[in-house]
């Protein structure tokens, strides 16, 4: 025969709450929500460029200098590209895949913004190269840099 074990009287599970992520990651999570519902709601036919323009209008003055600058290297580079929000943040898409993004340092209370690039951007080479890049400010040569980086990651 088996023995069996009962909770005992007055014991409850004690439910332990995760807070693992900051408020600016829950921020960051909650704006994906909420550009999927809007996407959704247009049938997928939202005004992404007007929205990303929005957002880049409300980032602090730093942050807004540098993603006007990145937004235009990108369009005049890559027509081809989409820019959409993506997690609160301007991006750009093709084929529906998020190529670039740009993270303003206010985003997530970091020192630098970051340029990065996901796996439907081609910069492979060999077996490992740099996907995300640190800004502090704009320079002509960092404008080139990211044309360039924009362009092989089209092509």
């Amino acid at each position: 025969m088996k023995d069996t074990q009962k909770a005992g009287k007055g014991t409850t599970a004690v439910k332990k709450r995760y807070d693992g992520f900051t408020a600016e990651e829950k921020a960051a999570m909650k704006d994906r929500v909420d550009e999927q519902k809007v996407s959704a709601r247009r049938g997928g036919k939202a005004d992404e460029e007007g929205a990303l323009l929005e957002k880049i209008a409300g980032m602090s003055e730093a942050d807004r200098a540098m993603a006007k600058r990145i937004h235009a290297v990108i369009k005049a580079t890559a027509p081809g590209l989409s820019p959409k929000l993506w997690y609160g943040m301007p991006a750009y898409a093709r084929d529906g895949k998020i190529v670039c993004f740009f993270q303003p340092a206010q985003k997530f209370k970091t020192r630098y913004a970051t340029l990065g690039f996901n796996d439907a951007a081609r910069l492979d080479e060999g077996t490992m190269w740099p996907v995300a890049y640190a800004l502090t400010k704009m320079t002509a040569d960092d404008e080139a840099r990211i044309g360039a980086l924009v362009k092989k990651a089209v092509s």
